[in-house]
This record gives C-alpha cells, sequence and structure tokens, in this order.
C-alpha cells in the first residue's frame, strides 16, 4: 500500500477513535452530572389523606402481651402507652417528664421520698376512678410474676422491689425483704397519712425472712429511724395521694415512672396470665381496644379519658408486617401511614435519606467493650483510658457501620455532652500506656476480645483491633462464640473485654447505669492514676454514692465498694469502653401531624392529628 494511503487510513482511524471518545465523555458526563443532581420527589411516598381522623400505624410484628409489665419494647410499647396512661408521661418532643394520672408531684429534701397527687379525674374505661391503690396493687405484680417482669432493673431503687440474682417466678418473699421506713420517718412527705380508703384492704406483704437478723438488708437507714419490718415502698396515702420511698435518691425518679412498665392495670390483672390477648381489658389511657385480628389490632378513642377533648385521632389500626420490604411497600401504596420499628438494609437507608418523609434519631441504646477489671493490665485505668481513647469512633460509625450508628463519646445518648471525653487522643493513648509500664507496647499481654457470631460485630472488632494495633502496637485475638458459651466464658473470667449492647429504655440516670453495669464496682486504689500523673484532660474523681445495707448480690463480691450510679462516674472508672449508638428509622405520611420519632421510641397517638386538607405535591409549609 502506498505511503499516502497508509497515511490517509491512519488518519481516518485517529478521526473516528477521537470521536468515539468524545461521545464516551459526553455520555459519562451526563450520566455524572444527573447523579449528582438527582431529579426526585420530595416524598417516598404520596398518597390521599384518609377524611377522617384514622391512623394506619406499621411497628413491627404482632404483639405478644399488651400487658405494662411485660412491655419491654415495640409494638407492645405502643401499643401500651396508648391504653394505659401512668403517673407521669413523656414529652415527645424534649423527653421530658410531664403530667399524666399525677397532676403534681414533689419530693423530700433528701430525693429519696416523693408524693405524687393523681388527678381525681382520671377514669378506668370502666367508668372507675384511678386510685393511689391501683399503682401500689400493679406494682406488687412485679414480684408476682418475676423474671416474665420487662427491664427489671428500673424498679429496684424502690424499697422492697430489689430482686435477687435468679429470682423464682411467683415467690414474693424473695422480693419485700427491704426494711423501710415507719409512719414516724416520712416527715419530710408534704402530705399528711390518713386512713385510705382502698379497693383491696388486705395485707399482700409477706413477713420478713427467718434470717432477717443477719441479712445486710435489716442495717438499711432511713432518716435516723429503723424498721425491724419489711414494707413495700409504695404506699396509697389515700385515693389520690401515692407516697414512694427509694433506696436511693433518684432525681429523675417522675422521669423513670413515664416508662410503661409503670403504667397500672385494672385490679390484680389476672386477664394477662392466659396466652391470649383479652378483647375486654379495662384501660385507662386516651384509647380502648376494640378489636384484633390477623389483620393486626385496632383502638378506638377512650370516651372515659380525663383529655379526651385533647385527642383528635378517633381509630388508630396497628398493621402488622414480617419485614422492611413488606412495610415500604404497604407505605407506597397508601395502607399504612407510618412506618417504624423495622431494620433497613444499608443501601435502602441510603436510597431514603433523600425524602422528607424519612426520619431518623439517636436510639438509646449503647454498644459497648465491657472489660475485666480482675486481669492486669487491665484493672489499670490508665490502661482502660488508653485503649478507649486509641478508637476512632467516627471511622468506626461511617466505615464498618455504614452510617447506622453515632459514634459514643460518653455512655448516655440522649444526655447532654458534659461527659463526651472519649475523643480520639493517640497521643495521650501512648503516653498512658508508657505510663503503666508499655512503652510502645512492649510486653503488653495480647488482648483477649470476646464477642457474638454477628458478622457487624466481627467486622466492628477487626477495625478496633486493628487500632489497637496501629496505635499502641498491641495486638489482639478476637474469640468468637454463641451467646451461650459466652455467658460461660463471662462466669469463667477467660476474656479481657466483652463486647456487650443495652437498652436503655428511660432518660432516667441512674436507671441508665444499672441497665450498662449491674451495681458496679469501684476500682482499686492502685488503679487510679496519682494526682502528680494527671493532665489536665484528666477527668477528677466524682463522689460515689452508696446503698446503706445493699445486699451483697447487688454490690458485688466487696459489700464495701461503692457504686456507679451517674454518667460522671462512669466516665471517670471506665469499666467499659462505649463504642456507638444505633440510630432508629421511621417513614410518616407529610399529612400526619405531631408524629414524634425519638430515641425513647416513646410517640404520643394522642397528639397525632391527620391533616385531610393536605394536598400531594406540596411540602410541609407550604
Amino acid at each position: 500500500m502506498p505511503v499516502q494511503q497508509k497515511e490517509k487510513s491512519k488518519g481516518n482511524r485517529e478521526a473516528r477513535s477521537f470521536f468515539l471518545f468524545a461521545v464516551i465523555c459526553t455520555i459519562f458526563s451526563a450520566a455524572c452530572s444527573e447523579i449528582e443532581k438527582p431529579q426526585t420527589q420530595p416524598f417516598y411516598a404520596e398518597s390521599k389523606p384518609p377524611a377522617q381522623q384514622e391512623f394506619h400505624w406499621s411497628n413491627g410484628k404482632t404483639p405478644k402481651s399488651l400487658d405494662p409489665a411485660r412491655a419491654a419494647a415495640a409494638p407492645e410499647t405502643d401499643i401500651v402507652r396508648a391504653l394505659y396512661e401512668g403517673l407521669t408521661d413523656i414529652d415527645p418532643r424534649t423527653l421530658k417528664e410531664i403530667p399524666a394520672v399525677a397532676e403534681k408531684w414533689t419530693s423530700s429534701d433528701d430525693q429519696r421520698i416523693w408524693t405524687f397527687q393523681l388527678r381525681r379525674n382520671a377514669r378506668w374505661s370502666n367508668g372507675k376512678s384511678v386510685t393511689a391503690d391501683d399503682f401500689v396493687t400493679s406494682w406488687k405484680r412485679f414480684a408476682r410474676i418475676g423474671d416474665k417482669t420487662a427491664h427489671r432493673e428500673l424498679f429496684q431503687n424502690i424499697v422492697g422491689l430489689r430482686m435477687p440474682k435468679n429470682a423464682p417466678v411467683g415467690e414474693p418473699t424473695d422480693f419485700f425483704e427491704t426494711p423501710i421506713v415507719n409512719s414516724e420517718t416520712v416527715q419530710h412527705s408534704v402530705q399528711p397519712k390518713t386512713t385510705p380508703i382502698l379497693r383491696s384492704q388486705e395485707p399482700t406483704v409477706p413477713p420478713p425472712p427467718a434470717n432477717a437478723a443477719s441479712n445486710p438488708r435489716t442495717e438499711n437507714k432511713v432518716g435516723a429511724a429503723k424498721s425491724a419490718t419489711a414494707v413495700f415502698g409504695a404506699e396509697a396515702v389515700d385515693e389520690t395521694t401515692l407516697r414512694v420511698t427509694l433506696e436511693m435518691a433518684d432525681r429523675d425518679f417522675p422521669k423513670l415512672v413515664a416508662n410503661p412498665i409503670f403504667r397500672p392495670v385494672y385490679g390484680e390483672g389476672l386477664e394477662f396470665e392466659t396466652d391470649q390477648i383479652d378483647r375486654d381489658i379495662v384501660t385507662n389511657g386516651p384509647f380502648k381496644l376494640a378489636g384484633i385480628g390477623n389483620d393486626g389490632i385496632t383502638l378506638d378513642r377512650s370516651e372515659t379519658y380525663w383529655r379526651r377533648s385533647a385527642v383528635d385521632l378517633e381509630h388508630v389500626h396497628f398493621v402488622p408486617q414480617d419485614n422492611a420490604e413488606a412495610a415500604l411497600d404497604a407505605y407506597k401504596k397508601g395502607e399504612i401511614d407510618a412506618v417504624t420499628n423495622v431494620e433497613f438494609a444499608p443501601l435502602a437507608l441510603k436510597l431514603l435519606a433523600p425524602y422528607d418523609d424519612f426520619r431518623q434519631a439517636t436510639h438509646s441504646a449503647l454498644n459497648f467493650y465491657e472489660f475485666n477489671t480482675k486481669n492486669p493490665p487491665f484493672d489499670d485505668r490508665r490502661v482502660r483510658e488508653a485503649l478507649a481513647i486509641s478508637i476512632d469512633r467516627e471511622r468506626l460509625t461511617s466505615g464498618e457501620l455504614e452510617g447506622s450508628a453515632r459514634p459514643a463519646l460518653s455512655f448516655l445518648p440522649l444526655g447532654d455532652k458534659k461527659n463526651a471525653r472519649l475523643l480520639l487522643n493517640v497521643g495521650r493513648a501512648k503516653q498512658l500506656v508508657e505510663d503503666a509500664g508499655y512503652r510502645n507496647g512492649a510486653g503488653f499481654p495480647r488482648i483477649r476480645l470476646l464477642i457474638n457470631r454477628n458478622d457487624t460485630q466481627q467486622r466492628v472488632a477487626r477495625a478496633v483491633a486493628k487500632m489497637w494495633k496501629q496505635n499502641l502496637n498491641l495486638d489482639t485475638d478476637i474469640i468468637v462464640k454463641d451467646l451461650s458459651e459466652i455467658e460461660v466464658a463471662r462466669g469463667s473470667g477467660e476474656f479481657d473485654l466483652v463486647r456487650r449492647g443495652v437498652v436503655l429504655p428511660t432518660t432516667d440516670e441512674i436507671a441508665s447505669m444499672s441497665a450498662i453495669f449491674g451495681v458496679a464496682e469501684k476500682t482499686e486504689p492502685q488503679a487510679v492514676l496519682k494526682e502528680s500523673e494527671k493532665s489536665d484532660a484528666q477527668p477528677t474523681r466524682p463522689n460515689f454514692k452508696k446503698i446503706e445495707g445493699a445486699a451483697d448480690e447487688h454490690r458485688g463480691l466487696n459489700a464495701d465498694k461503692n457504686v456507679i450510679v451517674t454518667e460522671e462516674e462512669a466516665v471517670f472508672e471506665l469499666n467499659a469502653i462505649p463504642l456507638y449508638f444505633p440510630l432508629s428509622y421511621a417513614l410518616v405520611k407529610p399529612y400526619v401531624r405531631g408524629f414524634e420519632i425519638n430515641g425513647l421510641d416513646a410517640v404520643s397517638l394522642s397528639d397525632i392529628h391527620i391533616d385531610s386538607n393536605w394536598q400531594a405535591g406540596k411540602a410541609i409549609g407550604e
């Protein structure tokens, strides 16, 4: 082929290649532009609002019980909050306590005796008055049903309800051992003691056990008096006055009793002793039970509720769904108005995030690594702090957890940030390890990290182990076991750290610390830094609290050690490493007003209103 033809052919090929390259670049550029600026509707699903005040809510599977004492989490807690009302409630926006059956309350100066004044117009659905004795009787059920009760740790601060470990069901004698004040020691109470008019007058509190004289609880002091008789810590002074005595002072007690398990049931609660839900249960909340079927549970607005005029919803339908896909499909079709209590896959969360009807909140739960402080060198606080502040939690939550959690810089997810001290600080962590005698990690034993068989937890553990290696030159053995095997390993002490997760169903600080640590032991003196070793970043030692007369099983092996009851104390001691707070999610139609998603999953149905005039295509506020 002549040279000219070769050059011409080569030029044509180059021209065609350039043209093809230009077309590809144009297409790629357009695609990138579309990715950067997605054209989406404001809402994941738009549908016409119902003409009536009727609300369809998918909040999980079919509930197993409507018993407040057994309501551990949604969907049970959602329905219990609608059917029953306690002494107080939680404002879904602020998470602060607000009046409910109790219109006001006071405490003694030491915050151990709380007096609640019940409103006189509170009624059961059968028309009878809600009395102080209803609360006393219901709280005594905690003892009778034993470990069937949800969140037993929440009521252990009430005198007479401190439950020993492995307590048998139906043996109330084991639960009413703590002596309490007699009538001469309640002088702090604002209400005089009168002869109560009660629905049940029979004494239900058993006598003290035969060995009461040697029981540490018999030495309990309240004020300057002692009592040799076991008495329950909740007392109906009269029909509308309830007095509660606590073992420890608790400034947050009105927040605690807003939890569903403290809500009263009518009578002895025998209707909850069967496996089937009783259609005829008597309730005292803003709604009453109207129907139970395969398609869910239906509630109607209660005509006897004291605040009926402020409740807009006439009917509520709880629609069970087996999985997130089914719930999303029903929401998309307009069959339900809100979706909660589902586990969305990470990809689904990314797809839902841009929509205005998708909501998320920090869930009141904590994932953490608990130390075995009996094993050296983990009995040294410097080592524990070094391991805690050498973890990059931001990278952990955005990487391994794919944005489904928030970094835990302290222990409580819903509190203020004053105790958020566990920021990444590799320099300080290295110095602490060196001060503990392990320069550059030399001589430090391999860390035995015990976790359960869960893909996410294994990814998190590998990431944390890598950080400890890179930042402190410490090696980690990740030990993966089934949950039953983990309990055995914890009992034998064959671990240095163990992964744990807890749900914190209240903003009460003492109850939350108890859920995380149980009754934790204070660190031995040699494990605490000397004053000369402290830096400006080192927290000062808080004043630890004591439970006078608390039994040994609730205070660890050494009954003389103090307990952790505040977040400040927990941050100082660092008997555990907080890792992250999970997030909770919801889809709520734009015409639903007053549906507040929060960390406690405390939705108030009595605050919800259906905006029947809402029109599709308009954002909220237009």
